[in-house]
């Protein structure tokens, strides 16, 4: 789209890859926290963030009826597929 790097911020924007975008238009269960200083600096700490997140949203699917389970999925992929302008179905 944009051939100049200092453009990053915008090219993010308008393809909405942040993670509150990602979230806000349902593609992500939930955003979860880094260690301080970032997971990269603490692997141990930011795979046990990870490994808590994973483990809670497993027993929430574990707990579902299958055919909810298939229901609530097909509806989140075919959302995800849907195109929005300010926050609006098109």
């Amino acid at each position: 789209m944009w051939r100049d790097a200092n453009q990053k911020q915008l090219a993010a924007e308008a393809m909405r890859i942040a993670a509150p975008e990602a979230a806000k238009l349902g593609c992500v269960d939930e955003i979860i926290g880094e260690p301080p200083g970032g997971a990269h600096l603490d692997h141990e700490a930011g795979a046990g963030i990870l490994g808590t997140a994973l483990q809670k949203h497993l027993a929430e699917l574990n707990a579902m009826p299958l055919d909810e389970m298939i229901a609530a999925r097909q509806k989140k992929f075919r959302n995800i597929a849907q195109f929005y302008t300010e926050g609006q179905p098109s």
